[in-house]
């Protein structure tokens, strides 16, 4: 079975799934295309060698019945109704976070794909199948360091952009540890809170950066969560749950070890792209796999990308108020919570 693919959005993230796709992976094809510039897209079927349609807009890209898969990479804004447009033609779908602006976005989705009575949409969490955090999240089902009780983790970036203000720590970057450390305690969130720590002087004027957030659960586990994206350093992603009996570690990513003029010393990446290209891999992949295999695909669901949003949304308001912040979750429809069960 051959999975053929539309790919809606051809900027950087969509020309790399296409890539992948096209060289790297088995059982998927791209077979159309489309993107608001339109000699964007010509020039990805060019520069892959696409046998592949070109469409003016996702609503004609959806239509064509040679497209199995709608594989979102567009400007986020525009996700949610390219998703709800695909769901309601009952095509599969793999949307880059976010998986819409909005908790009400996400929620329609939601309601769409349950009216079609099967998963079809899997969301771009990619961390889920970095070789590291799957590890990490066989510790702790296995109780090998008991019931977790705190989690220390950092997400640190060189540098960043005059783009990038205080609010996108939230939804650009903490938007990762938001949906992976839910995933690996399996435990909803209750609430949180944002200190500012000194500002360090690589900040411009619209970033409060380093940013600390403090998540709990409504089992009672506490989160403290490091942003800090100016850190010079390089690309660092830092994970460690403390258990009852133990504590478990993210691995550091490999690097040859040096022993030289009187130095011990490793190398440190400075681009995201390189920490989780294997995982972006196989995260594709066993979205394609698991269609073949069971009809659905089996990785973040659309559940998944509401959970992600209403958190983000509250962690922008702690930004703004100081004061921990309610995380109100509306109940997991069943839908949702057979998916848990069966990939927990």
């Amino acid at each position: 079975m051959i999975l053929r693919f539309g790919v809606v959005g051809t900027g950087a993230i969509g020309r790399e799934h296409i890539n992948r796709i096209t060289n790297k992976l088995s059982g998927g094809k791209i077979v159309a295309v489309t993107d608001v510039n339109q000699d964007s897209a010509k020039q990805t079927v060019e520069t892959y060698q696409l046998d592949a349609v070109i469409y003016p807009d996702d609503k004609a890209l959806i239509a064509d019945e040679n497209v199995d898969v709608v594989l979102v990479t567009s400007w986020g804004p525009a996700h949610e109704e390219t998703v709800v447009a695909a769901v309601e033609a009952g095509k599969y779908v793999f949307c880059e976070k976010p998986l819409a602006t909005t908790a009400a976005g996400c929620m329609r989705i939601v309601e769409a794909e349950m009216k079609q009575g099967k998963k079809l949409v899997q969301v771009g969490f990619m961390r889920r199948y970095d070789t590291g955090y799957a590890q990490l999240k066989q510790v702790i089902a296995n109780n090998e360091i008991g019931e977790p009780l705190m989690i220390h983790a950092a997400h640190r970036n060189p540098t960043v952009g005059e783009n990038y203000v205080t609010e996108t720590a939230v939804q650009d970057t903490l938007i990762h540890e938001i949906d992976v450390l839910h995933w690996l305690v399996n435990d909803d969130y209750k609430t949180v809170q944002v200190t500012f720590p000194r500002k360090t002087k690589n900040a411009h004027g619209k970033l409060q950066d380093p940013q600390l957030f403090t998540i709990e659960t409504i089992g009672g586990i506490v989160m403290n969560v490091e942003v800090f994206v100016n850190c010079k350093y390089g690309y660092d992603i830092q994970c460690e749950v403390v258990g009852e009996d133990g504590i478990a570690k993210l691995p550091e990513f490999p690097s040859v070890v040096m022993r030289k003029s009187e130095q011990l010393s490793t190398n440190i990446l400075n681009d995201w792209k390189y920490r989780f290209m294997d995982a972006y891999n196989v995260e594709i992949q066993d979205f394609i796999d698991s269609i073949a295999k069971s009809g659905e695909p089996e990785g973040p669901t659309s559940w998944d990308g509401y959970i992600a949003a209403v958190t983000s949304d509250a962690c922008v308001k702690a930004q703004q108020t100081g004061e921990k912040e309610p995380i109100s979750l509306q109940e997991r429809p069943a839908f949702y919570s057979e998916h848990i069960l069966q990939n927990n």
